[in-house]
């Protein structure tokens, strides 16, 4: 080998590992990252737990706040029927308003006393709506004791 050829041997090693440093000090060669599944069931559950919370988040902030009271808005109070034995919402209804559907006073009844059918006991006070105080078989909280 020559002289000549083995200078330009050096020379080429030389450049060839000043190339890698360089390559080294720019982070090396750039690798594609795999994800395995254990990691994309990771991401999945933490995506899972964060979805969850956000929604849980938004059904805390915007659920209605109920509060049960016996009087209205304007200071009105509601009036009870009080169920005599043997009587129904069906009876209570029709002696309210003779009138009206039965089903659709039964309906606001159990709607505005919460309860969870339509049965009922002898002696319960049944709050009724504001439209029928007039009726005679209505009686106000005072009489029931049940003002506060």
């Amino acid at each position: 080998m020559s002289s000549a050829t083995l200078s330009a041997a050096v020379m080429s090693s030389q450049r060839t590992d000043e190339a890698r440093d360089a390559r080294g000090a720019l982070g090396g060669p750039r690798t594609r990252m795999r994800l395995t599944r254990r990691g994309r069931v990771v991401f999945g559950a933490l995506a899972t737990v964060f979805t969850a919370g956000v929604l849980a988040c938004v059904a805390t902030l915007g659920a209605p706040q109920a509060l049960a009271s016996n009087a209205q808005a304007d200071g009105q109070q509601f009036h009870y029927v009080v169920v005599q034995p043997g009587a129904s919402l069906w009876s209570v209804a029709t002696a309210l308003d003779s009138s009206a559907d039965p089903r659709d006073l039964v309906a606001e009844i159990v709607q505005l006393n919460q309860l969870g059918g339509s049965g009922v006991e002898a002696g319960q006070p049944i709050a009724v709506p504001l439209r029928y105080s007039d009726s005679p078989v209505v009686v106000s909280a005072e009489e029931l004791g049940l003002s506060a």
